[in-house]
């Protein structure tokens, strides 16, 4: 049996745990390291504002001197997005380091799961999750993957640009947030994956894994930036209560997690034309800097707001602060 982490929730959010009332999880990666320093603090502050107006407890996760913080006050969630933070990022296999060694650390998707189900929180509120790479991530193969249908069926060899590129199945490379869905009962909510990833992989690495996945309001899974990645998504919920009974039901016959889809608002969605241009610019950055593994994320997401002139920083603030309500409203409807 795996003893559970010790923890150190704030007063309010032990509280609301203990009585049943929703709390919402928040992840800190996107505040130390997916948005520059002022900006991040402005949507931390906005996400927990957002969570409050829809009826919930916000429990903004780090960890902070080898302590996992369950919610955060005003002056903790400062540290964490100061400039000078000098956060590691922290994915759950780096927790234990980081608790045993002292260190200070942003959560990630698959760390802030994890340590939410371990204080008794159900529902976790995010931009994207990780996923499966596509090898042209790794190899600077920007052949593009099919989208569609009939993408899911696609050889993987034929998307390799040479024998050094093994396709991800074959080199593992694949986000440790898909395992932790896997293992934890908690529901996430997103904008879908980016559109770097092998999408078609990614839901099928979530099927074998008994993972369901709702498109909130759409046939299609998001990628992110854009509202539809052109693959189909195998269930769709028009509403919070909708969403909290599946999740409700799925509860008793499993225990991985739930993967609510809410694609960026129409209005903040960026233009499919910049959108691709930036990602084959990123794509060939990352090959010319061979840039691989945990740090092709950052990579991308930094290209994209530098050379966007700031539209994907828009888009990426409006998906999450829509996430975190749909995610609160979810919470709401569960207690």
């Amino acid at each position: 049996m795996t003893e559970q982490p010790r923890l150190f929730p704030a007063e309010e959010i032990a509280d609301a745990v203990r009585d049943g009332r929703p709390v919402v999880a928040l992840e800190s990666t996107l505040l130390s390291h997916g948005l520059p320093a002022g900006r991040n603090l402005e949507v931390a502050r906005r996400l927990e504002r957002t969570v409050r107006e829809a009826g919930a407890v916000p429990a903004t996760i780090a960890v902070l001197d080898g302590r996992p913080l369950i919610g955060l006050s005003p002056a903790e969630l400062e540290r964490v997005c100061a400039e000078d933070a000098g956060l590691d990022k922290l994915s759950l296999r780096d927790l234990g380091p980081a608790v045993g060694l002292g260190r200070s650390g942003a959560t990630t998707v698959a760390s802030t799961s994890a340590l939410a189900a371990a204080a008794g929180i159900g529902v976790f509120g995010t931009g994207g999750l990780g996923g499966v790479h596509l090898p042209q991530a790794r190899t600077g193969d920007h052949r593009a993957r099919p989208r569609g249908p009939e993408a899911l069926h696609a050889p993987e060899h034929a998307f390799r640009s040479g024998a050094d590129s093994a396709p991800a199945q074959l080199s593992w490379d694949v986000s440790a947030d898909l395992g932790v869905l896997a293992a934890v009962p908690t529901v996430v909510v997103c904008s879908g994956v980016k559109s770097v990833l092998d999408i078609a992989a990614t839901l099928e690495v979530l099927e074998t894994n008994s993972v369901p996945v709702l498109g909130y309001r759409t046939d299609d899974f998001p990628a992110f930036y854009l509202r539809s990645s052109g693959h189909p998504v195998p269930w769709r919920v028009e509403d919070a209560a909708s969403a909290a009974a599946v999740v409700a039901a799925h509860r008793r016959t499993s225990s991985s997690g739930v993967l609510l889809a809410n694609p960026v608002p129409e209005e903040s969605e960026m233009d499919r034309s910049l959108h691709d241009r930036l990602l084959e610019e990123g794509l060939e950055l990352l090959r010319s800097k061979d840039v691989h593994g945990s740090d092709v994320t950052p990579v991308l997401l930094e290209h994209f707001h530098t050379a966007s002139g700031g539209v994907s920083l828009d888009a990426n603030e409006a998906l999450v602060v829509s996430n975190v309500r749909l995610a609160a409203e979810v919470a709401v409807e569960l207690s």
